[in-house]
């Protein structure tokens, strides 16, 4: 029989040789991530959290080659939709997220981790609007949500802004709809943690701009794009004949 040093000095041991695969383990799964650590944590998490407690299934990953740039533009629900567009890619989705939410500290950490941008919802913010297109024509996926804010109607789709066709026009890139259905939401950011949902995400095909490359100064070409993106966040959703409508000083009543 060991002795008593020598258990103990094999237990040591044992724990040293499990320490060092769980930290081998950690950098094997931290390396599958172009992310930074704390990025790859958040990422992991998120995973998590709509996979288990919100039970969320996607259609595909996102279609966006790697170094290749794109605009994401999907419906807004829930102040978690981000986290189910994050799911369909290895890649960092910059968000414009409104400026009002950065003035949270905690919130205001978990943006800047997330590489997300500040915007102001006072009409076109050109500061956010140039970080956005230098996002894009490096090769980046940027986020925008053409409702400009969370929908809590029983409509379909609200109003569209033209942030995303002046974007994707700027830095000619594809445009990519998406839709979530079952997003969780009871008025809060965060009472969605306590919340059970059925989460469905639908890729679209990308769209192409090029034909109306060089014309992001021509408000009817806005308009036009900005109401086919609706369309095709509607036709995810199931709806074929929708009706797109135009905000702020672009709306124009039927």
């Amino acid at each position: 029989m060991l002795s008593a040093a020598a258990t103990h000095v094999l237990a040591i041991a044992v724990l040293i040789t499990l320490g060092a695969a769980l930290i081998g383990l950690l950098v094997s799964v931290y390396r599958r991530f172009p992310f930074t650590p704390l990025q790859t944590t958040a990422y992991l998490l998120n995973l998590l959290l709509t996979r288990v407690l919100w039970r969320a299934r996607v259609s595909g990953p996102l279609p966006v080659a790697p170094g290749q740039g794109a605009v994401v533009v999907c419906n807004h629900r829930s102040p978690i939709d981000p986290c189910f567009i994050g799911i369909t890619t290895r890649r960092v989705v910059h968000w414009m997220i409104a400026k009002e939410f950065w003035s949270n500290p905690l919130l205001a950490w978990f943006f800047r981790l997330a590489e997300s941008i500040p915007v102001s919802r006072a009409g076109i913010d050109t500061a956010a609007t140039k970080a956005a297109i230098r996002y894009v024509q490096r090769g980046d996926v940027v986020g925008l949500f053409p409702e400009g804010r969370i929908n809590n109607t029983h409509r379909l789709l609200l109003p569209g802004r033209p942030g995303a066709a002046l974007i994707a026009l700027k830095a000619r890139a594809r445009v990519i709809p998406c839709y979530i259905e079952g997003a969780p939401y009871d008025g809060t950011i965060w009472g969605v943690f306590f919340m059970w949902a059925k989460v469905r995400v639908k890729i679209g095909q990308p769209i192409d701009l090029a034909p109306y490359y060089g014309q992001e100064k021509d408000r009817q070409v806005l308009e036009l794009l900005t109401k086919r993106f609706l369309t095709e966040i509607a036709a995810l959703a199931g709806v074929q004949d929708f009706q797109p409508e135009l905000a702020g000083r672009f709306y124009r009543p039927a």
